[in-house]
């Protein structure tokens, strides 16, 4: 029986330590992950931050909690003799047990509203993307700078989640199957990023776990959000609200990129989406000079020989 307890114990402490050890994920979720993930923006490292300090008050609560718990049905078991107490109210314990608590929710809730309040502070953005949701693709446009195109789910994807024959080993060789696109959203690092996000059909929710926020895009209201990206890598989401048959399907994926490198992709496209050059016309200097040599060439005292 010693044994078979002490399995439970060593099997609970492993699992305790396992979650306590699960701090750092990367950025995008993974499988088995059991602790949400840091993220890549300041917006995740604050949600990250209060959900950590939340948990290790939840942790320290739970230690006191089941130890009283553990110590007083060991000290004080029928076994050893020990006699109930027979009463029904103790004020004292009553107000210890509504003050105590509301100190502790007062102490979590002034970091977090802080927290809270900086994700939703849009000023000082230094560009600004606005977010189109359809059923079922995405559109982006970045605001200013004539540069718009349309994200929807890859071709492959698209071909293997229509082939009722598909097998396994064709959707292992495919690993981002149903999380790629045709055209990825590209980002500057280091930049605090304006997003404006509408829709223009259903309601849709654009989300990418590792930026730390998910924002509704709703017909006919413009929703902000921002975000400042500090590691290059690709962050991959889905829309997050139920938006008709083919929800599951549209997913969003971000490529992060150094402010040069994004500014010579940014002028790229420019020069891809430019309207093709119409032909130069004729400078008036270039136009009069014919027309003076056809009037010389007419003027009857030079044109008439002289009268011999």
């Amino acid at each position: 029986m010693q044994a078979g307890r002490f399995k439970q114990w060593a099997l609970g402490l492993a699992t305790m330590a396992l979650s306590a050890s699960a701090f750092a994920q990367s950025a995008d979720p993974q499988r088995w992950q059991l602790n949400m993930g840091r993220g890549v923006t300041a917006s995740s490292q604050h949600a990250y931050d209060a959900h950590m300090f939340v948990l290790w008050v939840c942790v320290a609560i739970g230690i006191l909690v089941f130890g009283a718990m553990a110590f007083a049905m060991v000290k004080f078991r029928k076994s050893k003799g020990a006699v109930a107490a027979q009463f029904s109210h103790n004020t004292t314990a009553e107000i210890i047990w509504t003050i105590v608590p509301i100190i502790i929710l007062v102490v979590m809730a002034v970091p977090a509203t802080s927290k809270l309040i900086a994700m939703y502070d849009t000023r000082d953005s230094e560009m600004t993307v606005k977010v189109t949701g359809y059923q079922w693709m995405w559109e982006y446009e970045y605001l200013g700078e004539d540069v718009a195109f349309t994200s929807r789910l890859d071709r492959d994807s698209d071909r293997l989640r229509q082939n009722r024959a598909v097998t396994r080993a064709e959707l292992d060789a495919h690993p981002n199957y149903l999380l790629d696109v045709d055209n990825v959203l590209v980002l500057p690092t280091d930049t605090k990023i304006r997003f404006v996000i509408t829709a223009d059909d259903v309601i849709h929710s654009w989300w990418v776990p590792a930026l730390g926020w998910k924002q509704d895009a709703i017909p006919g209201l413009v929703n902000e959000a921002w975000t400042e990206i500090t590691e290059p890598g690709v962050y991959r989401g889905q829309c997050a609200e139920l938006c008709g048959k083919d929800h599951g399907f549209m997913p969003i994926v971000v490529r992060a990129v150094p402010r040069a490198e994004f500014d010579a992709w940014l002028a790229a496209e420019k020069t891809k989406n430019a309207p093709p050059a119409e032909p130069e016309q004729p400078q008036p200097e270039e136009q009069a000079a014919p027309a003076a040599a056809s009037a010389e060439s007419t003027d009857p005292e030079i044109a008439a020989p002289a009268a011999g």
